[in-house]
């Protein structure tokens, strides 16, 4: 298969409606080629391209930050002298003055198929800067590692945020440039917008289900570290609004969940008896880690894998990480009615929601959760009813 950028590298009619234009480009450290040359090094090298800047979403252009909420600055690229504007840094969304720099801008994004991934944000961002402004914005798709299930709740109006660019559920099944298509048309833009789309791309195939297994894996951010954290992270990511470590601190982040407090067998054994459905197409293990940073750090915790790259236990279309982890929060709120399970914090910048609302986009997730007579079926059916409209507004956007 080619993705995006390789089509666009390969075939000079795609770049020739280029010509006479100043090109930006936005991308991360996992914008890279099949030979793994980074897209902004890639796009140098042609001559029928004009550079003029660069952008970075959260985390930055090559990857230079870490940890969540921690910004970067706009700089001059060393190698190429054209300015890098972050779009993590003082700002979120891209000012006059930036987008005055070019006049198409190519947005190649590795993303998780997450709704919470802030990268679908800064496109609805950019797309919306470019309408105003009278830029064009193309994007070079690349896969959905995630494939295309959808899952959870859809995004609740006025829940708005950069966790949540629109009213999709957590899994919403689509790529980067299938989503800009649902925002052209969801918020009624009108600019000129491109798909370079990729070719020979399969999510129903086997083993990769959306990701090509042949190709190199290279951290969209730092702690997305392999498809099995991309398959789990619908469900894991809630973990950031709870005092339960998600795994930061040690080396499998997002793929497993845990505190010193906790009886982590009890826990899976109470979730195979409330819920056993929510459990399929995959195998959860007990496990015992240590972050050496963030949550519970030095602090020897009890925990669960999520364990989905055995091909023999993963089914691709039973796994469901958005029920599962809603599940263990149910569970330990059965064993333990006072566990403070929210953690209060300023999530993304927001201080008046609470973290787990604004992932979740609203907090129909977290008010089941702390009613222990709401049955699983009373979130599965207000999950489904969101997933069922959600197949339907998205497949005029679908492209492969």
């Amino acid at each position: 298969m080619k993705i995006g950028i390789e089509r666009f590298l390969a075939d000079p009619a795609l770049r020739a409606p280029l010509a006479g234009r100043r090109v930006a480009l936005l991308a991360h450290p996992a914008s890279v080629t099949r030979n793994l040359t980074h897209t902004l090094d890639a796009l140098a090298g042609l001559p029928d391209v004009r550079l003029s800047a660069a952008f970075g979403p959260q985390h930055g252009l090559r990857g230079d930050k870490q940890d969540n909420m921690v910004e970067s600055p706009d700089f001059s690229d060393p190698r190429l002298g054209i300015p890098v504007f972050s779009l993590y840094g003082q700002v979120r969304r891209p000012t006059e003055s930036m987008m005055d720099s070019f006049d198409v801008l190519l947005v190649d994004l590795q993303d998780l198929g997450c709704r919470i991934y802030t990268f679908i944000t800064t496109l609805r961002y950019v797309l919306e800067a470019a309408a105003k402004h009278g830029k064009a914005v193309w994007v070079l798709d690349r896969p959905n590692p995630a494939g295309r299930p959808i899952e959870g709740l859809s995004l609740r109006e006025g829940w708005e945020s950069f966790v949540g660019a629109g009213p999709m559920p957590m899994r919403h099944g689509m790529t980067m440039g299938e989503l800009g298509h649902w925002f052209v048309d969801t918020l009624g833009l009108t600019l000129e917008y491109r798909v370079v789309a990729m070719e020979g791309w399969q999510p129903a195939k086997a083993p990769g289900y959306g990701w090509p297994t042949e190709r190199t894996w290279i951290n969209p951010s730092p702690n997305a570290a392999n498809l099995s954290m991309a398959r789990a992270y619908a469900g894991t990511v809630m973990l950031e609004g709870t005092t339960l470590s998600e795994g930061r601190g040690t080396t499998r982040p997002l793929e497993l969940f845990g505190a010193p407090d906790i009886d982590a067998r009890q826990l899976v054994s109470d979730m195979r008896r409330l819920a056993p459905d929510w459990l399929q197409g995959c195998v959860l293990r007990e496990c015992f880690f240590e972050p050496t940073f963030h949550k519970h750090v030095g602090k020897l915790c009890q925990g669960v894998q999520i364990h989905v790259e055995d091909p023999t236990h993963y089914d691709h279309s039973a796994f469901q990480p958005w029920r599962l982890q809603a599940l263990a929060f149910r569970a330990l709120r059965l064993q333990s009615p006072d566990y403070p399970l929210w953690r209060d914090f300023p999530y993304e910048y927001e201080h008046d929601r609470l973290a787990i609302d604004l992932i979740n986009g609203g907090p129909l997730l977290r008010e089941w959760v702390d009613d222990v007579t709401a049955a699983p079926a009373v979130l599965n059916e207000a999950a489904a009813a969101d997933e069922a409209a959600w197949a339907i507004t998205r497949q005029p956007h679908l492209l492969y």
